[in-house]
């Protein structure tokens, strides 16, 4: 199993810059080596951009690109896994975009690489092989080659935990170094699965999370928050000269303001997730449409601040960890306009009605649980999958979200499920983790 630790390190102020001279070695191999695969191109030829093809290339050529105005090499300054992770990067990229103009690649079409400025590309490189990681007798360090010993805001090795070093990535974001290091673990499985209940999660805006069981977990809004200050230091920094170093020092005071968002954010989500994933043996949760719910220019700004893709990429290795099961209900459930009582489905449910009234049983509920009682039912059912497996989006090139058809059997008989009091088809698709 593999996993990231991620520590904030405390470097002096030679080795910064040193950090910042490997992850200039990295940003001008990347550079090279796609300017060269654009001349190869234009010249009509076949070029190779696989790692180890860009790797001969730079090896064979490097004592003419990396020279200063002497003509005297400075290669040798870095260590070669700078140059290494640049050419990776660039593989990587020329991969995805090869892959995305044939049809190969999901997602959103990708672009040719571009090449990398120093004022706009965040710092970074990374280390493969070598001595690198850990440092025996000094659990608050890392070892970097070329570079030395720098010392760790934290204890890494207690957190790394006899593990197996695989690759260490060192990067700079607002003003501050971090190194992610790959570690391998043997896969340990949990013996006995959290005793809670099971529960269901409805996502939302004005509260990020309903469960079920009643339990509302408040939306903190943390970029509405912070959006004072940070349209204070946007305007200052609007009002700098390009290229001076005031500018350069307003650009960093408005990175630091959005990294304290992102660590809000992240910390109350790491928070929430660890609950469930220890709490409950069963979660349900829904299959958003986040990309197609940012389209709507009034909602995309309170969407993108709640980061519902991030909650369920934690609870997907959390409850790994843990032993509990991840159900992940089908984006087309009518989770908000059935109803949790009686079963029957409403025609129409506006944004703005955040009481559910159900017209047949007479059921009065708070909208969100309802919706998160409709999800744990859905994600406890015995079946699971529907007949046809549908994704929801099509295949040709619009690639628009339409509802395919989700069940094709018919509902009655003792072998089918239901759901309700009512005789109706229960519509289910959801994913077991």
């Amino acid at each position: 199993m593999l996993e990231a630790v991620k520590v904030a390190l405390d470097p002096t102020p030679a080795q910064e810059r040193g950090l910042m001279s490997h992850a200039g070695a990295a940003r001008f191999a990347f550079n090279a080596g796609l300017a060269h695969v654009r001349e190869t191109i234009e010249a009509k030829g076949k070029p190779e951009w696989s790692l180890y093809a860009l790797r001969r290339w730079w090896n064979a050529n490097k004592d003419a690109l990396a020279v200063d105005v002497d003509g005297m090499p400075w290669w040798r300054e870095n260590s070669k896994e700078s140059y290494n992770s640049g050419l990776e990067a660039l593989s990587d990229a020329l991969s995805n975009w090869s892959k995305s103009r044939r049809g190969l690649r999901k997602g959103r079409r990708v672009g040719f690489p571009r090449f990398r400025s120093k004022d706009r590309t965040p710092p970074r490189f990374a280390y493969t092989t070598g001595s690198f990681g850990l440092v025996g007798d000094d659990p608050k360090a890392l070892k970097l080659p070329r570079i030395g010993r720098v010392h760790c805001m934290e204890n890494v090795a207690k957190r790394v935990g006899g593990a197996r070093v695989l690759r260490m990535t060192v990067s700079r974001h607002a003003g501050r170094w971090y190194a992610s290091l790959t570690v391998e673990r043997p896969d340990v499985r949990p013996i006995r699965p959290p005793r809670g209940e099971a529960v269901g999660i409805d996502l939302g805006v004005r509260t990020l999370a309903t469960l079920s069981d009643g339990t509302v977990i408040p939306n903190p809004h943390a970029l509405r928050a912070g959006e004072r200050r940070l349209k204070r230091a946007q305007k200052s920094l609007s009002r700098k000269t390009k290229g001076s170093h005031r500018r350069h020092d307003a650009r960093e005071r408005v990175a630091r303001l959005h990294a304290r968002v992102a660590d809000r954010r992240r910390d109350l989500l790491h928070r929430l997730t660890t609950m469930l994933a220890s709490t409950y043996s069963d979660i349900s949760i829904e299959d958003l449409n986040v990309a197609g719910m940012v389209k709507n220019h009034r909602l995309a700004k309170a969407v993108m601040d709640v980061s519902f893709a991030e909650l369920r990429r934690q609870l997907e290795y959390k409850t790994v960890r843990t032993g509990a099961r991840l159900h992940v209900i089908d984006r087309w459930y009518p989770s908000s306009k059935r109803c949790s009582n009686c079963g029957r489905v409403k025609a129409k449910l506006s944004l703005g009605e955040r009481i559910y009234h159900c017209e047949a049983c007479g059921l009065t509920i708070d909208r969100d649980l309802n919706a998160a009682v409709n999800i744990q039912v859905a994600g406890s059912a015995p079946e699971t999958l529907n007949a046809h497996g549908g994704t929801g989006r099509r295949n040709d090139a619009s690639r628009r979200a339409t509802q395919d058809p989700v069940k094709c059997e018919p509902s009655n008989g003792d072998s089918r499920v239901r759901l309700g009091a009512d005789a109706r088809k229960g519509v289910l698709q959801a994913r077991t983790n």
